[in-house]
């Protein structure tokens, strides 16, 4: 395959290090088995390689320095790697190399040795494989399995070995003399040698497991990817065949969509979009322009959502069983035939109590204690508060949670931020979407069993066909992918004569490039149920995508930077990141055509990648293109949340964990999230006045007003930085907390020898 100039450096790079750390484990082995035959050696076997090894200390000396340019290969994205991360790695083995170098009791102690080696046995395969993955284009199928095999399995022996061979180089240093002709030749200088350099150790080595316990996660995901079976024909609602890859690629179809989106109303932008070559990190500015071009008028932000969501139904195809392939829309047109069974399920509690409980900390709020909570959000700028009213409307007004005459489609009813659990305890009607798995729908019809609401579903057969709940639940659901035209056929002939008109709401979420065919499939039947049954429609948006706000949000994430510029802490990060991280979050006003202006947050994150924005995109777009056509839509803006499928990626789960340090962000428990939002739901489709109702006079100026009403974004839209700028800051925070409990001691060493140095004690 042809190499662009990044990889033909990167290959350089690689093989370059490999090569270095091979001639180092060659010098390091020869020395090795040379001195089993020389006893009279002064350093004999592993104690003596730093120093016996002929030149090894030299190419020790280069190759570890030269990896410092992974940080830089980190920082400017020439790689995927997490800055902080790569600076933590490379970080602690400079400090180790600076001991062992200036150190001659570190470098003739065992622990040297098993260190070198340590490093050696892991750097080969490691370097060798990234030349492997870049030259067959495949990480993680193509590269020869016994490299594969070795980067992944390597560190559980050699991450231990070489920490504490590193953890023995700093005790040692620790004895020596290095410093004193810095510090001069007395007990004191001597002591606070010992104590500086007892310091690395203290603070780096309880960032060890985190990292063992990363790469484990890593190898996990790497062999499960690696051993997947073949993925049979595609079927369903696929990516388009790239006429120039020759596959199914997102990258191009993105860009045409978002190309087209925009190309509605500025042909210009439309081509830089797909002039853009590196549209893994250069996205975000073209989503940017986008919405820019929205807000200059309700014109055009309805002919940019027409114009994406036509050119994402044109541009994606639909295979049949059969092998046939055609645009999504014409699948979408041609079969309206084909259908599902309906299956029943009714609960046997009694009534449910017109009562929204938010799980919280511990504690179930309702009634006044809930208001008191929300006004608590309210105050230090966690919620908007439009959200903290749209709450306490379902406090103060019972009948906007009696849901005994009230139909929800759940299209991913089984998703972690669903509000399933919700509408069953309050009674509710739910239509349930999603997979044909036994382990799914056992779980949902036994929680409505034990509830007062009732549940509908899909099936293959018959309900009287089966003889209990475990046989309709082997046969019940369906696949947003393959049945698309299927789903929406059974659900818009379902129940005609009820009055109420319909909710559905997208719930279903995937990884990556399948977020985006979900939320098209989700899309179709939103589309045609809100068109033919009048359906209201639900959202949940994120809080990582560019919104308008509020002026009163964007004047407080002002004054909260006055604030926060001034802390030591973001003062020395803006300056090492030269104004990477903690971006201020008050980005320029957008201005419409008759010269009035929008307030707007970037919550875009870079690392989630161009298809989680389009997935999202495609349900902003079709929100407002059905508000304007009358459907009632709730689209509200989540909070950042601790699911799972989140915290299963170990980097956001040290973010999460450290971001409240910017005030006033707060991560909620899934189960929080899910009764808050259920309840922002429920006003928007009882409330005449709110934003949620077509006729709304707050989306008067532009419909993508529509998102500016009832954000409950975690502290997104107030914070002083831009969300995609605070994460590996976070990270840092995180780890601060974790060295904390061992800094004291340290300190107060330290400051005791510093004192007995200058002869104050």
């Amino acid at each position: 395959m042809a190499l662009n100039p990044k990889d033909i450096y990167l290959v350089l790079y690689n093989s370059t290090l490999c090569l270095g750390w091979i001639l180092l484990l060659i010098q390091s082995l020869r020395h090795l088995f040379s001195s089993t035959f020389e006893p009279s050696d002064d350093s004999p076997g592993i104690s003596g390689i730093y120093n016996h090894a002929e030149d090894g200390a030299m190419i020790l000396k280069i190759v570890q320095s030269a990896a410092l340019l992974e940080i830089v290969h980190a920082t400017v994205g020439l790689v995927r790697s997490p800055v902080f991360i790569t600076t933590l790695q490379v970080g602690s083995r400079i400090a180790a190399l600076f001991a062992i170098v200036n150190s001659p009791w570190a470098q003739v102690q065992f622990g040297a040795g098993q260190m070198i080696l340590s490093w050696t046995l892991v750097e080969i395969p490691r370097y060798a494989f990234y030349v492997a993955a870049i030259l067959t284009g495949d990480a993680t199928k193509k590269t020869p399995y016994p490299l594969f095999y070795l980067r992944y399995s390597l560190f559980v022996v050699l991450y231990p070995t070489g920490i504490v061979g590193e953890l023995s180089v700093f005790f040692a240093a620790s004895k020596d003399d290095f410093f004193l002709n810095l510090l001069g030749e007395s007990d004191g200088a001597r002591a606070f040698m010992y104590y500086f350099v007892m310091a690395f150790p203290a603070i780096y080595a309880p960032g060890a497991l985190p990292m063992i316990l990363n790469m484990a996660s890593n190898r996990k995901k790497a062999f499960k990817k690696r051993f997947a079976k073949d993925r049979p024909p595609p079927r369903g609602l696929v990516w388009p065949v790239d006429a120039t890859r020759g596959d199914r690629s997102s990258s191009n179809t993105a860009k045409a969509i978002l190309a087209a989106a925009v190309g509605a109303v500025n042909p210009e932008k439309a081509e830089r979009v797909m002039n853009e070559r590196n549209w893994r990190f250069g996205y975000s500015e073209h989503f940017v322009g986008m919405v820019e071009e929205q807000m200059k008028s309700k014109e055009h932000a309805l002919k940019v959502a027409q114009a994406g969501l036509d050119k994402a139904y044109e541009i994606f195809d639909f295979v049949d069983a059969k092998g046939n392939a055609c645009s999504f829309k014409s699948a979408m047109d041609k079969q309206k035939t084909d259908t599902y069974e309906t299956g029943f399920v009714k609960g046997s509690s009694a009534p449910a109590k017109a009562v929204l409980e938010v799980p919280y900390q511990g504690k179930i709020l309702t009634g006044q204690l809930l208001k008191d909570q929300v006004d608590l959000w309210v105050q230090v700028g966690t919620i908007e508060p439009s959200a903290g009213s749209a709450i306490k409307n379902c406090v103060d007004r019972p009948g906007y949670v009696d849901l005994s005459d009230q139909y929800f489609v759940l299209l991913g009813a089984g998703s972690a931020m669903g509000p399933f659990q919700i509408l069953m305890s309050l009674g509710a009607n739910v239509i349930a979407v999603d997979l044909d798995r036994k382990g799914i729908w056992d779980r949902l019809i036994q929680t409505v069993r034990k509830s007062s609401g009732t549940l509908t579903f899909p099936l293959r057969s018959e309900q009287s066909t089966y003889n209990n709940d475990g046989e309709m639940a082997q046969e019940a659901g369906c696949n947003l992918f393959t049945d698309t035209p299927k789903i929406r056929n059974w659900l818009v002939g379902l129940y005609p004569n009820h009055k109420t008109p319909l909710t559905v709401g997208s719930y279903a979420y995937l990884d990556g490039a399948l977020h985006v065919q979900v939320s098209l499939a989700m899309d179709a039947i939103c589309k045609d149920l809100s068109e033919q049954r009048k359906a209201s429609l639900g959202y949940l948006c994120t809080p990582t995508d560019l919104h308008i706000i509020p002026k009163e949000a964007h004047e407080a994430a002002q004054a909260q930077y006055n604030t926060d510029v001034k802390k030591i802490y973001n003062i020395i990060v803006t300056l090492l990141s030269r104004g990477k991280y903690l971006r201020k979050n008050t980005p320029k006003p957008m201005n419409s055509n008759d010269g009035e202006s929008f307030y707007v947050v970037n919550g875009i994150s870079v690392a989630q990648g161009p298809n989680y924005i389009l997935a999202k995109r495609l349900q902003h777009w079709r929100a407002i293109v059905a508000h304007n056509q009358g459907s009632i839509v709730s689209s509200n803006i989540a909070p950042a949340t601790s699911t799972a499928s989140v915290t299963s990626n170990k980097m956001f789960a040290m973010a999460y964990e450290g971001m409240p340090y910017f005030k006033p962000y707060e991560i909620f428990e899934p189960s929080t999230s899910n009764a808050v939002m259920s309840g922002l739901l429920l006003s928007d489709l009882n409330d005449a006045d709110g934003a949620s109702y077509p006729e709304s006079d707050k989306t008067k100026g532009n419909p993508n007003e529509l998102f500016k009403w009832g954000g409950f974004h975690g502290g997104t839209w107030r914070c002083a930085y831009e969300m995609d700028s605070i994460g590996e800051a976070s990270v840092m925070v995180y780890f601060g907390r974790v060295v904390k409990p061992y800094l004291p001691g340290v300190l107060v060493l330290g400051a005791a020898v510093g004192a007995k140095v200058f002869g104050i004690l």
